[in-house]
């Protein structure tokens, strides 16, 4: 490990196969910043993470870790290969299990990688991690004394008090409730840039990747399917298989029925219904698309507004209203086309919104994006 945290990023490639199930991943993330792994239940995510690691030994590739090679096949010109224990990797690796020592108290806990446990040195370093991560006047506690947070904090704490070269995070807030997953999810930025150490974040969370992550990458089946900046790969992805993996809850298919080229736009078109998008290249008057549309970029209405630079308002029953942290998810029938639409509580209950409600979506053209497959 080095003298100071994170110095350098950590990059690599490699292939892994587990049974019949195979993991190819390219990564990349620089000191202080945090690239998030993306994806549903099964897609590879914690297999790539636990091969970073060293808890899994590739077919193929090579891993660096703070200008360290740690991993490599030997099958390249002039390369040997190499292989670093996973001790000797200098990584910090949380999961949502935390795996805490019960019976160790929390400084006793945070110290546990060090060296010299009880020298001057480590008690520092325990009391910095301490008030760092908001775990002031609990150094004596048990781990059972300790709440879900705090526990996750803690867990933290022994990762990073090593002075890791790379930190490696596994759904660590995934068992906690939402106003909870947001607080530890700001601390950890904060504490990612203090320290400077490169993170990789595992999550199947599209908020917990929008808040946290520099960089995302969508994995599916065991490969990256997309990545980029996380407001471009997860608010307005490209491609319809990676919409339906991100969770984008408007999948509309529709007909180009005009082209506005003065205006930047196109009209498209489902049964009786028609919407403006952005104007696509390639798209030309017929052609079938599918539009993308964020239930959270929809606003809902008991009318339409008499003046508003939105560009689409359409007219719906409510067909179904149900519950979605931090808020519920309000579904139109529009003349036969299903509108998913967020709101939050206090609007619901203020607009009297349920089943047979009629209300109007109002949307930007703006808000749509257009998908290939």
């Amino acid at each position: 490990m080095s003298d100071q945290t994170g110095s350098n990023g950590a990059s690599g490639h490699f292939a892994v196969s587990l049974g019949d199930f195979r993991t190819e991943l390219a990564f990349e993330v620089d000191a202080g910043r945090i690239l998030v792994l993306f994806g549903p239940s099964g897609a590879g995510k914690t297999t790539a993470l636990r091969t970073i690691a060293g808890l899994v030994r590739p077919d193929a590739g090579r891993i660096d870790i703070a200008g360290r090679t740690v991993y490599e096949d030997g099958n390249g010109a002039g390369a040997r290969p190499v292989w670093v224990e996973p001790h000797r990797r200098g990584v910090g690796y949380v999961t949502q299990q935390n795996h805490l020592f019960p019976h160790l108290t929390v400084s006793q806990n945070i110290a546990y990688g060090l060296r010299d446990r009880r020298g001057d040195p480590a008690r520092q370093r325990v009391a910095e991690l301490l008030e760092r991560l908001r775990l002031d006047g609990l150094a004596d506690r048990r781990v059972w004394q300790l709440s879900g947070g705090q526990q996750q904090r803690a867990a933290l704490a022994r990762a990073l008090a090593p002075r890791p070269d790379l930190l490696l995070l596994d759904e660590p807030f995934a068992a906690l409730d939402m106003e909870l997953r947001r607080e530890l999810g700001s601390e950890l930025r904060a504490t990612v840039r203090q320290f400077d150490v490169p993170v990789i974040l595992v999550t199947h969370s599209r908020e917990e990747a929008l808040a946290l992550g520099d960089e995302v990458q969508i994995i599916d089946g065991g490969v990256t399917v997309a990545s980029g900046p996380p407001l471009t790969a997860l608010e307005q992805p490209g491609r319809g298989r990676v919409a339906r993996l991100v969770g984008v809850e408007n999948l509309l298919e529709m007909r180009v029925t005009a082209r506005l080229p003065q205006d930047g736009t196109m009209v498209c078109a489902a049964a009786e219904r028609q919407l403006e998008t952005p104007l696509a290249d390639g798209c030309a008057v017929g052609d079938t698309v599918t539009v993308g549309i964020r239930a959270s970029d929809i606003i809902l209405a008991t009318g339409p507004l008499p003046e508003s630079s939105a560009r689409n308002t359409w007219a719906g029953v409510v067909s179904a209203v149900t519950l979605r942290p931090p808020g519920y998810e309000v579904t139109l029938d529009c003349d036969g086309v299903p509108l998913r639409c967020h709101i939050t509580g206090t609007s619901m209950e203020a607009m009297g919104i349920g089943p047979g409600l009629p209300l109007w979506a109002i949307f930007k053209a703006s808000s749509c994006f257009l998908l290939s497959e």
